[in-house]
């Protein structure tokens, strides 16, 4: 089975095709990372334009890269929750209306579905994938990522129950908001990664928020990280936070960088090793989400399924393997005229 995946929750413009929910026969990806830099975070309407202007070359893109005609294609798959709602109009209306013209069954996938199934992707560069391992279920789902912070646990496919979310930040959202502390540009992750290379994770301590269960809390870190820089450079905690950069030395940064990164990464691994002392019938954990990109984390959690970096992001693949995973359970097209989106909507919906 092909599937076309169509992915626009946010600010990549992004479609794919994927043969039975592991094959990719083609990734394009448009990102507006370039544009948004300049604001420090990603501003709804021009996102949504943007995406109106290249999503119909992204597609045609993708169907062209994999040497699919429309004939060949068996659905679409389109992301129609959570996200800004603008680009989820882009992304929806437009794959309704070439299920309508291309007589297509069309699929509904939530946005964090998409994410855990990047790690069903075979990409020919994991080697547990190429052997065809598959993380077994039962399982623990940790997705990160700006917008989110949860821990999920999957009896089998396409079965979700939130034991785990923040209560304020996503830790992507912290790591954005303590690289605006820094001077560091947007987004966050990987500039923050950058710079801790030539830092020291053990400069500078910082808490553990004291959260019960398997609940995330990730604001008081970011106000530890901007009082602990008040601190270093002896200005009082009144004084604005995006003047702080002009203070720090590059050796600074570098230091609180590789300090918060550890912190953080270990507030993750830390719920992580509760929630599998909680479900100890979980055979494997998977990380899903673009903060999963992150090496450090990665190398903490070793024995963890990850998918490829290239997929950590947002991107159609994930989409149309959600999307194929969903038919083997049952799921039933939706009406294209009848879609909807939902900018918040909890995955177990």
């Amino acid at each position: 089975m092909k599937i076309l995946g169509i992915e626009t929750s946010c600010d990549e413009t992004a479609a794919a095709v994927v043969e039975d929910g592991v094959s990719i026969l083609s990734n394009v990806v448009v990102s507006q990372i370039d544009i948004f830099a300049e604001y420090g975070g990603v501003i709804p309407e021009v996102a949504a334009r943007s995406h109106l202007e290249v999503i119909m070359p992204v597609i045609d893109k993708a169907l062209a890269d994999s040497g699919c005609s429309w004939d060949e294609i068996d659905a679409i798959a389109v992301t129609h929750a959570p996200g800004l709602l603008g680009s989820l109009l882009i992304g929806t209306l437009t794959a309704r209306t070439l299920a309508i013209l291309h007589d297509k069954p069309l699929y509904a996938v939530h946005h964090l579905k998409s994410h855990v199934y990047a790690n069903w992707l075979d990409t020919g560069r994991d080697s547990m994938l190429r052997s065809g391992a598959r993380p077994p279920f039962p399982l623990l789902a940790l997705v990160i990522s700006g917008g989110h912070t949860q821990i999920l646990y999957m009896p089998g496919h396409n079965q979700f129950e939130i034991i785990g979310t923040t209560r304020d930040d996503a830790v992507g959202e912290c790591f954005d908001k303590v690289a605006k502390i820094l001077g560091l540009p947007y987004p966050g992750g990987p500039s923050i990664a950058k710079a801790a290379l030539k830092g020291d994770p053990d400069k500078y301590k910082l808490p553990h928020p004291k959260i019960e269960g398997l609940d995330f809390s990730f604001s008081g870190l970011k106000t530890a990280v901007l009082r602990a820089v008040q601190k270093e450079v002896g200005v009082p905690i009144s004084y604005p936070s995006h003047k702080l950069k002009e203070l720090l030395t590059e050796q600074q940064v570098a230091d609180f960088a590789a300090s918060f990164q550890k912190t953080a990464v270990e507030i993750l691994c830390e719920k992580l090793v509760k929630g599998l002392e909680t479900y100890p019938e979980a055979q494997s954990v998977v990380v899903a989400g673009g903060v999963s990109a992150n090496q450090v984390l990665r190398e903490a959690l070793t024995e963890a399924y990850f998918p490829a970096p290239s997929l950590s992001g947002d991107n159609g693949a994930m989409v149309a393997a959600a999307c194929y995973f969903e038919i083997q359970n049952g799921v039933k097209p939706i009406d294209p005229y009848k879609l909807n989106i939902y900018p918040r909507i909890s995955i177990e919906k």
